[in-house]
């Protein structure tokens, strides 16, 4: 049987409705009497107590805002009613925390694919990359010939190109945030083959972004310059045929599951994310690094009002300080084009029962767990270390995802509560919050932790969750895969020349 309603910390002075509750209910909230003065919808909040102007409320055990104006016990507590506390930059003092979890170590193993320089993928793909823009047509035409000739990528696991916008007219760190995730793209070991098609006369020389790449596998990348060449499709097919040739003829063996990598991001998130979702990928998450695995944890302006959580659990010193820097840039990034920086949750986050961006934060980070930090990157960068990395990117779905399989994620676990069918350049599993989402969009989720709170026991899920998770690195499509949804998205910060 569903709950009907859940306080989630002893110190919380609101509840949530698991399902939907009516006018003049009388509950009984941890011996806490309420009677309801109006409806309230599934995901939402109701008043434990009554409330005075500029009182806090407390979800999660933390402050998620203001009241507005005063409130009775048994008011529904929203948008309306509630205003974040979120101002500006802040000062930050390292108060370390100690994580200790018993998580025991399993000898568990997935299929992947080891490449020559040591690194493993999951997936046995050939990509086409362009470095500029101008040539999206070009490298869809050729995915497009090749994808026939091998009778849909017979002998691979797909065959996808990835097109954008940029590699010209930018200045800066736009220019390099594109050759960035262009390079991370190219060296992603879930490329069995990677064709770099160019125009010539980009910003984004052919030549340069090769030797940006550092060292490559020669026999895995090819450079096509379209400017260069009297017939691009032909030398392009050319290509790709060697490419084709040498991927798939590569085959899956065992890998440990210690070197398996792991983008955590939500959108659409609502009033469960933090009560299903994110709590067991948390739990997923602290399994994986027990194991001696990676996750990693972006979407910095959707940790504003939950930093502080992050910052004590930094392995050292100089961890808090790159948190710090991570945090207060994005700020200042914020604040420097006249936004203020609580200006979330959007209007599908209001409509599922999240009220303030503090709200949506501590939903937010409870997907990488409890461990400790112990390393944090920079938009465009490259995993170095093993265990709980924080990276800087935005909310931006596409933008956000594309940023974690950039920086070495060989999959990104995606939770909802409304539901997205996109998926980025790895496999993007959908996790949705509640039941109804997932009996709904069945094309779209892929794994339900609404029974979470239809009393199914949260390792239950989670156990479910790993062998899951196991299967997918294995080679199990999920539905972004199967629907062939595959797009990139790159940060853009400044002018258009």
């Amino acid at each position: 049987m569903k709950t009907a309603y859940l306080r989630i910390n002893p110190a919380d002075n609101v509840a949530v409705a698991i399902v939907g509750l009516s006018a003049g209910q009388h509950l009984v909230v941890d011996n806490i009497e309420v009677t309801l003065n109006e409806d309230i919808p599934a995901g939402h909040k109701f008043a434990l107590k009554d409330f005075a102007r500029d009182e806090n409320v407390i979800k999660y055990g933390y402050p998620i805002g203001h009241a507005i104006g005063p409130k009775r016990k048994g008011d529904w507590m929203n948008e309306r009613n509630i205003k974040t506390n979120l101002a500006g930059l802040l000062d930050y003092t390292y108060q370390p925390v100690k994580v200790a979890l018993d998580i025991p170590r399993r000898d568990l193993t997935f299929r992947g694919y080891r490449r020559r320089n040591g690194d493993v993928g999951i997936r046995n793909e050939i990509w086409i990359v362009p470095t500029v823009g101008c040539v999206n047509g070009i490298i869809a035409r050729l995915a497009e010939g090749l994808k026939q000739e091998t009778g849909g990528g017979r002998g691979v696991d797909a065959i996808a190109a990835f097109t954008h916008n940029y590699g010209c007219s930018q200045l800066g760190d736009d220019h390099e945030n594109t050759r960035k995730i262009l390079r991370d793209m190219v060296l992603h070991p879930n490329a069995g083959a990677v064709l770099v098609v160019g125009l010539g006369c980009e910003n984004n020389q052919p030549d340069a972004f090769r030797e940006f790449l550092g060292e490559f596998d020669t026999d895995r990348v090819k450079f096509l310059v379209t400017q260069k060449v009297g017939d691009e499709y032909e030398e392009g097919m050319a290509l790709l045929r060697q490419l084709y040739a040498t991927a798939s003829a590569d085959q899956r063996v065992d890998i440990p599951l210690s070197e398996l990598r792991v983008g955590l991001k939500c959108g659409g998130s609502d009033g469960f994310s933090g009560i299903t979702a994110n709590p067991l990928l948390g739990m997923f998450s602290d399994f994986l690094i027990a194991q001696g695995g990676t996750t990693v944890l972006t979407e910095v302006p959707e940790m504003f009002g939950a930093e502080t959580i992050l910052m004590n659990r930094c392995r050292n010193e100089a961890l808090f300080h790159q948190t710090v820097h991570l945090i207060n840039d994005f700020k200042q990034y914020f604040l420097s084009h006249g936004e203020p920086v609580g200006e979330n949750p959007s209007p599908g986050n209001k409509a599922g029962g999240i009220s303030t961006l503090e709200e949506k934060a501590l939903g937010c980070t409870q997907k990488c767990g409890q461990s400790y930090v112990s390393g944090v990157l920079p938009y465009g960068g490259r995993l170095r270390e093993r265990g709980l990395n924080l990276l800087s990117a935005p909310g931006n779905d596409l933008v956000a995802a594309t940023a974690l399989a950039a920086s070495g994620c060989h999959l990104v676990l995606f939770t909802t509560g409304r539901g997205t069918p996109f998926g980025t350049f790895v496999p993007t599993m959908k996790v949705s919050t509640n039941s109804r989402l997932a009996e709904a969009k069945p094309t779209w989720i892929d794994f339900n932790a609404g029974v979470i709170v239809e009393n199914e026991p949260m390792p239950t899920t989670c156990q479910r969750f790993v062998d899951y998770v196991i299967d997918v690195a294995s080679g199990q499509p999920v539905n972004n895969e199967k629907n062939g949804y595959r797009e990139i998205a790159i940060f853009k910060t400044g002018v258009t020349l």
